[in-house]
């Protein structure tokens, strides 16, 4: 495994390899990440990572100062894995102020994107820059930050990118909870509690097994019972898996998406549901 830090160097190693597979992190890797680069050895023949915090996509009163730096670590577990690595600076990714930015579909301000004003357009900004720079047949991108995948689907899509965008499921924990650099931050206490979020998911997937379709009412119930529960919640929404848009009776193919606040910590989540003509199939993220 090769660990590469400037951007022509990483250029000059990948300029000969028939194909790449590329999975994007920003390092303080966990189990998931490391499924996500085994599902992209089955993308192509030559396997490069990224571990980049990028300051584009943190608002001004968020974490990118303490966000958690293992580089040292972060290597130890790719090794074997990764065929490369790809740790530049800031000052080599952006080496001079970033004017130019990409534009994210309008999706990218609801959810998420309404509490984290300008954070997918640094998503977009930055993950189309390592594009340009790796090259990639494919990239693999984790279900859980679904809006993410999204939005990054979108910006591949109308830009015409010559790459297939691959969707790993969510790893989670043996109590459910997603796998998630953040979870770090939980105490001892917050993290028993942390689970509630999935569980208020899987109540709706089953109310809607026992047939209420009323996607606000829903919605309310799950906050009304983590704000009980000491959480400040951001939304619990019930969407049309493709386009993002709020679900209405009828459409087949949703997915329960939340995000909220517990501690100092924001956890987010998603379910997927898919409603079939005879009757509901669930499934439930398992990798990613």
């Amino acid at each position: 495994m090769q660990i590469i830090s400037t951007t022509q160097e990483l250029r000059d190693r990948l300029k000969s390899e028939p194909s790449i597979a590329f999975v994007p992190t920003m390092g303080n890797l966990h189990q998931g990440h490391l499924a996500l680069i085994r599902q992209a050895r089955e993308h192509g023949r030559c396997v490069a990572a990224s571990i980049f915090v990028n300051p584009l996509q943190f608002g001004p009163n968020e974490d990118f100062a303490k966000y958690p730096r293992t580089f040292e670590q972060d290597c130890e577990k790719l090794d074997g894995l990764a065929d490369v690595v790809f740790a530049p600076t800031v000052a080599d990714l952006y080496p001079e102020p970033q004017q130019v930015f990409i534009e994210p579909p309008p999706i990218a301000s609801e959810l998420c994107g309404a509490f984290r004003p300008g954070h997918f357009r640094g998503v977009a900004t930055v993950v189309l820059k390592l594009f340009n720079i790796i090259q990639p047949q494919a990239a693999v991108f984790g279900k859980k930050d679904y809006q993410q995948l999204h939005v990054i689907r979108a910006m591949v899509r109308q830009l015409n990118l010559p790459l297939e965008i691959v969707a790993g499921e969510t790893l989670r924990a043996g109590d459910n909870l997603a796998l998630s650099s953040r979870n770090g931050y939980l105490g001892a206490a917050e993290r028993i509690e942390a689970v509630r979020l999935y569980r208020n998911l899987v109540r709706i997937r089953e109310s809607m097994f026992a047939g209420s379709l009323d996607f606000p009412a829903l919605e309310r119930e799950a906050a009304a019972d983590l704000e009980a529960h000491g959480w400040r919640v951001d939304y619990v929404s019930v969407r049309v898996a493709e386009s993002l848009a709020p679900a209405q009776a009828g459409d087949m193919n949703l997915v329960v998406l939340a995000a909220a606040w517990l501690g100092k910590t924001r956890l987010i989540d998603n379910l997927e549901i898919v409603f079939s003509n005879s009757g509901m199939s669930l499934k439930r993220c398992r990798s990613g």
